[in-house]
């Protein structure tokens, strides 16, 4: 597997920390090496080979043209979740996750699709015969849309993956996808339900070098997907 995933890497950016053990949820109980100074750490020779499996699955579902959306709010990661979904040619909602995304996309097209007009018509000078207080008010909202809608504004349909950088903080965005039949791919700590995710990567979802490490894995599986879809069009 050309997706290998280093111990050592994982350790030292303290991927191996959990939650408090009190709260935990027991469902993680398999993941778990046991407990220290009150704070559960993870075998991470269980969350190797899961990661492995993951980075594999996104490579394959990338080579056949599958559209995977990143999902990742947090502070310390939100940047660098934009920068690798940007990257990868992938949509991201880096912004807080708006419910109904999934649920009732039909409602969010619309919205995405207001983004698109309102940008044109900006961009043609349709607005300029506009009275400056107007001109603010359009320029107002055309910003509120880029931020929330702007990560998705290529989604023509749903996506067929969610990649989420913390499963239990992003619950509703997991139930959603749940519903809508996507695939899902996401860290899951120790306070979170693993069974909710079809490829879990049990760890520590707060340490910001861990996360930057599992994503710069993922932009690596992704990218070679990517090499792999192109290859036949180059024989042509």
């Amino acid at each position: 597997m050309s997706n290998n995933v280093s111990l050592d890497k994982l350790l030292e950016a303290g991927a191996h920390f959990g939650h408090q053990a009190r709260r935990w949820n027991p469902k993680m109980a398999p993941y778990l090496y046991g407990v220290q100074e009150g704070v559960h750490v993870f075998d991470l020779t269980k969350t190797k080979p899961l990661l492995e499996e993951a980075l594999e699955f996104l490579k394959k579902s990338h080579a056949e043209g599958k559209v995977i959306l990143f999902l990742g709010t947090k502070k310390q990661i939100k940047e660098k979740v934009e920068e690798v979904a940007i990257k990868c040619g992938c949509p991201h909602v880096t912004e807080r996750w708006l419910g109904g995304t999934f649920s009732n996309f039909e409602q969010i097209k619309r919205s995405l699709d207001k983004l698109a007009d309102m940008k044109a018509k900006k961009a043609s000078g349709q607005y300029d015969k506009f009275t400056k207080k107007e001109r603010l008010l359009i320029d107002r909202e055309i910003t509120r849309l880029e931020r929330f809608f702007g990560g998705i504004t290529s989604l023509e349909k749903l996506p067929d993956i969610l990649v989420v950088m913390d499963s239990h903080k992003e619950i509703g965005a997991v139930n959603e996808a749940r519903k809508a039949g996507l695939t899902i791919v996401g860290i899951v700590d120790s306070n979170s339900d693993p069974t909710l995710v079809d490829y879990p990567i049990p760890m520590n979802d707060d340490a910001q070098s861990a996360l930057e490490y599992v994503l710069d894995l993922i932009s690596k599986a992704i990218s070679e997907g990517k090499v792999k879809v192109k290859k036949p069009a180059q024989k042509e």
